[in-house]
């Protein structure tokens, strides 16, 4: 990519709005949060509205660069949400980060493989949390986008699955949308994929207005009916 076009990325009003500190969205870091406007996806329970739908941020790539000369020393590391990260492309300023010494983590969908793979590829993230919003079958319903999206997504788990990259994989739950079956399904692809990692399920959480207008789950996921004798995944837990 050409210095012009690094720069025209790097001053672009992509970045929606700026957490300056977090201790927990990146496992024993501390670190701030990068929101990216924009998604490919819809899903029902995102709270995030007004990021996915934003067509322009606050803030350019510069402004946060800037910002983090004020954290050196300070934060570990840089988080990249969203919306959805990859919705821009990242590595003009993931390059920008490293030279400063961040590490960098990225909360993705996994819908933008050819990214991801370039940024692994790179060296220019550190982990992925990888969301898998549904089992194949479910998963045009909770995002309302296409199959095609459920492919791509596969290809990214795959790929971080053979590469042995460091990642998580979560999937939030509202009773209405994913029951102890769906689950189920996905821990058994994760298990025949040979991913050995942690799987976090996150509960939702009762938020004025989510994409889908969804309202609140009428009951808790029933934990002792999940397959936990996988032998090769571990579940853990998030607000349950």
């Amino acid at each position: 990519m050409s210095i012009d076009n690094d720069f025209n990325l790097l001053n672009k009003k992509v970045v929606y709005d700026l957490t300056a500190f977090s201790h927990l969205d990146y496992p024993d870091h501390l670190s701030c949060i990068i929101w990216i406007a924009g998604c490919p996806l819809r899903c029902q329970y995102c709270y995030n509205k007004d990021i996915v739908f934003a067509k322009n941020g606050k803030y350019s790539f510069n402004d946060i660069l800037d910002f983090l000369d004020t954290r050196i020393n300070l934060l570990d590391g840089v988080v990249l949400s969203g919306g959805e990260a990859t919705s821009v492309d990242l590595v003009p300023f993931c390059k920008k980060v490293k030279q400063k010494g961040f590490k960098i983590k990225l909360d993705t969908s996994g819908v933008n493989f050819k990214q991801i793979k370039q940024l692994v590829e790179l060296d220019l993230v550190d982990y992925i949390a990888l969301d898998y919003k549904a089992p194949k079958y479910k998963f045009q319903t909770i995002t309302n986008s296409t199959i095609s999206k459920f492919e791509i997504f596969e290809d990214t788990l795959k790929y971080l699955i053979k590469t042995n990259f460091n990642f998580e994989v979560r999937t939030t739950i509202h009773t209405d949308l994913l029951d102890e079956d769906d689950i189920n399904c996905i821990i058994d692809d994760l298990v025949n994929k040979n991913y050995t990692g942690t799987f976090y399920l996150q509960n939702y959480l009762d938020t004025p207005t989510t994409i889908g207008n969804i309202v609140k789950q009428n009951r808790l996921l029933t934990l002792d009916k999940l397959n936990k004798k996988n032998g090769k995944i571990r579940l853990k837990y998030r607000n349950f």
